[in-house]
């Protein structure tokens, strides 16, 4: 898709954050990572992914060009989810859930304005879930404004939360939900929530919506790793 004129550019900005705004209020969450993370810090792992490093910037300075679909994605999710000992099938998972808003950088730098606690990437997480998420590790001199313009990062993020979240699981939990669901829940609820649905407490609307999402997404995001 062409790039529109600024002052095109800013008519549409207007009317597609208004409609973005509307559907999160509707859906009564702003996007992926809660920012009740309990990170365990331990990792390894260099900043770019060899062989695959972050996608360039475009000519506008951005590596969006108008339009997005995780599974441009499936190299870096792959490296990630390796780095950090999680399913690459979840990591794409939660991608395609978290594909429900533009993730146009200068977008979401344009929502930030208007709502300073949004969740930022292509993964949408919270800047205190980054903040406790990123300590200790290869990326914690990372900003979480980076987001935006860093898809890698984002991914990078998104696993290693994942991998936090799963040292929280208890050892059995109900067999109605599968492990990766349960942390899907848990990027999306927190911890707290997670380890609830663990033990039995029923999904609430969000959770068993954010559940049905992740399992409709799931199929597809096993291909789009497989690519």
């Amino acid at each position: 898709m062409a790039r529109r004129g600024r002052s095109a550019w800013g008519a549409w900005a207007v009317v597609a954050l208004a409609g973005v705004l509307v559907w999160a209020v509707m859906h009564g969450h702003d996007g992926g990572a809660s920012a009740d993370a309990t990170a365990s810090p331990s990792a390894s792992g260099a900043h770019a992914v060899a062989g695959h490093p972050s996608p360039s910037a475009s000519a506008s300075g951005s590596w969006y060009t108008g339009s997005y679909d995780p599974s441009q994605f499936a190299a870096q999710v792959r490296a990630r989810a390796h780095e950090a000992g999680v399913d690459p099938q979840l990591v794409m998972a939660v991608l395609y859930n978290e594909d429900y808003k533009p993730h146009d950088p200068a977008f979401e730098r344009s929502w930030l304005k208007l709502k300073p606690t949004a969740s930022l990437g292509v993964a949408n997480m919270h800047e205190a879930t980054f903040d406790q998420v990123k300590q200790g590790r290869p990326f914690a001199s990372r900003s979480w404004l980076e987001l935006p313009d860093d898809p890698d990062l984002a991914i990078r993020a998104e696993a290693w939360y994942l991998h936090d979240l799963a040292a929280q699981l208890p050892a059995h939990h109900v067999p109605a939900l599968t492990t990766d669901e349960l942390l899907a829940l848990g990027y999306n609820t927190g911890p707290g929530n997670m380890r609830a649905f663990a033990r039995g407490v029923a999904l609430g609307p969000q959770a068993q919506q954010y559940l049905d999402t992740t399992r409709s997404n799931w199929e597809k995001a096993g291909k789009a790793i497989a690519i």
